[in-house]
């Protein structure tokens, strides 16, 4: 039976309240994704959910918009969370709360991100001001349960975002721990992108008679996303960067995600790319939280168009309009592969993926591509000038790898103020001028010029030290040098001052002393 005429239905038909509903009309979120349309009657209804939709499919408001419902009804009591939202990454964390807090602007629902690599100062008086929702990642909430900041006993639904990536990254014992702390009678919602039977045992023990509600087949080659054309080519790594360049000058390229497998190349690829004009930058997990809040900041608010980032940014990271995604290096397997380019294609939209293979990355390649029954076991030989690369991609021909003067319009990550998030850890932080390579140095300085004293007045540098052979009359000397008078003494052969020679092997010569007064030599 055709449906085509049948009315679309709105998040009010699915039964939210009129505040949440209007500040979503107000973004221009209208009609809900299929996921939503699944999950809200139920979580609105206080049911147990298990939903298992990939990232990207809008499953933030499944289960968030059911949070704000509850705490409008019934505001938190004595400054404790009714709602708990427990993410794998800081990125995520992030994301989850700008999404809520867009959602419940007319709410007026008191919302806190808590994660590790920021100083706990700021999280600590967040909670002590009261919060309705707190969003967080698994070991910093519990660092704060565990110091009293947090108070659990209140909590009233539980959800547990992106299940399967916290077990990848081994947080599954951190939820269990969770989940006993909060009270018995609550609502758990779990959303999976897969069900492995760890997640599948968690559901059985902790959740009560869930509604499993699915949107795609749990496969990895159904999860890619259907909107986004595929692209793999043999590249030579001389010319990458240079095929790069021209890639991101492709027509209709908007933000884009660059992704290589180490640290060290990451911030080569960033670097080279801005010398060469484009508004990039770095994201990996050498770079300090407030850097990487940084660049994920200017990168949505479109003041860079292009992130380079190692495989961390790709768990939680979600920026809708990203255009393209690049593969500079091979995935390690197909499970990085589709996490990857699943940041494009997404809520619909069509992206384009390309994917670099050099040489000695042609067995992996396989393996990947074998696995996800892709069309591309042969991928062809590639350069930057090859007539097929240009007309894939609708580059334009003639395009060379600088981004043309009148192209530079972003405002680059200069533009995004640094904010002080008293970051905690070893990460790397961009220096300070006053704390600069010169003022290194000038510190250095500063320690070496300074100032020595005896008996609290100053004395030369070159003056010498009372070391353990020293004696008492040396002290003597150098006051004697600080009032202005002669420190002269008879040389060994009986010549009064002498040659810098003499003073030398003078200097060499153990002193005699009785009682505090020098004795000459021959009265030994």
């Amino acid at each position: 039976m055709s449906t085509t005429n049948e009315p679309r239905k709105t998040f009010r038909d699915l039964g939210v309240g009129p505040d949440i509903a209007e500040a979503l009309e107000a973004e221009g979120i209208l009609e809900p994704f299929p996921i939503q349309s699944l999950a809200l009657p139920l979580a609105l209804t206080g049911t147990d959910i298990i939903g298992q939709a990939r990232t990207g499919t809008g499953k933030t408001f499944a289960f968030g918009l059911p949070l704000l419902e509850r705490v409008q009804q019934r505001p938190a009591a004595a400054h404790r969370p009714r709602g708990l939202v427990v993410v794998p990454t800081r990125e995520l964390a992030i994301q989850v709360a700008a999404d809520l807090t867009t959602a419940g602007k007319r709410t007026g629902a008191r919302i806190l991100t808590v994660y590790g690599g920021r100083a706990y100062e700021p999280q600590i008086s967040g909670l002590s001001s009261g919060v309705d929702i707190v969003v967080g990642t698994p070991g910093r909430l519990l660092d704060l349960e565990g110091q009293g900041h947090l108070r659990l006993s209140d909590v009233e639904a539980l959800v547990l975002d992106e299940a399967d990536k916290m077990l990848d990254l081994g947080f599954l014992p951190d939820i269990e721990r969770i989940l006993v702390k909060v009270p018995q009678e609550r609502q758990v919602m779990l959303f999976s992108a897969t069900m492995p039977s760890e997640i599948v045992a968690l559901s059985r023990n902790y959740l009560r008679r869930p509604t499993h509600v699915r949107t795609d087949d749990d496969d990895e080659q159904e999860r890619l996303p259907g909107t986004t054309s595929q692209h793999v080519f043999r590249t030579h790594p001389m010319d990458k960067l240079e095929m790069l360049a021209r890639l991101l000058q492709a027509e209709g390229r908007g933000l884009t995600m660059i992704f290589c497998q180490t640290k060290r190349v990451c911030d080569q690829v960033a670097t080279a790319l801005k010398g060469r004009g484009f508004a990039a930058a770095a994201v990996h997990g050498d770079l300090g939280q407030s850097q990487r809040e940084r660049a994920l900041r200017a990168f949505r608010n479109g003041k860079i168009d292009v992130l380079v980032a190692t495989d961390v940014a790709a768990r939680g990271l979600d920026v809708d309009d990203v255009t393209h995604v690049v593969n500079y290096e091979c995935p390690e397997d197909e499970k990085t592969y589709t996490h990857r380019i699943g940041r494009t294609g997404r809520a619909g939209r069509s992206g384009s993926a390309v994917t670099f293979i050099d040489w000695q990355e042609t067995a992996r390649w396989k393996l990947i591509n074998a696995a996800l029954d892709l069309p591309f076991a042969e991928p062809p030989e590639t350069y930057s000038t090859s007539e097929h690369f240009f007309a894939e991609l609708g580059i334009a021909p003639g395009t060379k790898g600088t981004l043309a003067a009148e192209r530079r319009g972003r405002a680059g990550l200069e533009a995004e103020a640094v904010e002080d998030i008293g970051d905690t850890g070893n990460g790397r932080q961009e220096r300070h001028p006053r704390t600069s390579r010169d003022g290194g140095a000038q510190r250095s300085r500063n320690r070496r010029s300074r100032k020595r004293t005896r008996g609290g007045k100053s004395a030369p540098r070159n003056a010498g030290g009372t070391d353990k052979r020293g004696s008492e009359g040396e002290t003597a000397a150098s006051a004697k040098s600080a009032a202005g008078e002669s420190t002269s003494a008879p040389a060994a052969n009986g010549n009064a001052g002498g040659t810098e020679a003499a003073k030398s092997k003078r200097s060499s010569r153990r002193r005699r002393t009785r009682g505090g007064v020098e004795v000459p030599r021959d009265q030994g």
